[in-house]
C-alpha cells in the first residue's frame, strides 16, 4: 500500500489539507499528517475533524504549546499523537511521497 505524508507548518490551507488527504484515502493511499509550526492552530479550527477518518494524525507538541493551545481538545488526537519532530523524520522516510503545507 502507498503511504502519503503530510506536513503542514502554517495555518492558511486547511481546505487542501482535507482535499488531498480525501482523495488519497478514496484511492486507498494511507495518509499520515504533521502538524507543526502555526499549522497547529487548524488543530481548532470546525473542519478540522474531516480528517479524523482518512488520516493518522500527529501533533508537535512543543508547537502547540509554543502557540498556547496547551490543554485544548483536538479531535481525533490522543496523548500519545502529541509528539516530536523526530515523528515528522520518521514520517518522510516511511512514506512514497511527502507533502508540505
Amino acid at each position: 500500500m502507498s503511504k502519503l505524508g503530510i506536513m503542514v507548518r502554517d495555518n492558511k490551507y486547511l481546505d487542501y489539507v482535507i482535499n488531498t488527504a480525501k482523495a488519497a484515502n478514496k484511492k486507498g493511499i494511507e495518509v499520515e499528517i504533521f502538524f507543526t509550526g502555526k499549522g497547529v492552530l487548524l488543530t481548532q479550527e470546525e473542519r478540522f475533524k474531516e480528517l479524523v477518518d482518512v488520516a493518522k494524525l500527529f501533533v508537535c507538541d512543543v508547537s502547540f504549546r509554543a502557540n498556547g493551545l496547551e490543554g485544548k481538545e483536538v479531535p481525533g488526537v490522543g496523548f500519545k499523537q502529541f509528539v516530536t519532530q523526530a515523528r515528522n523524520a520518521e514520517m518522510i522516510e516511511e512514506c512514497d511521497r511527502y507533502l508540505v503545507f
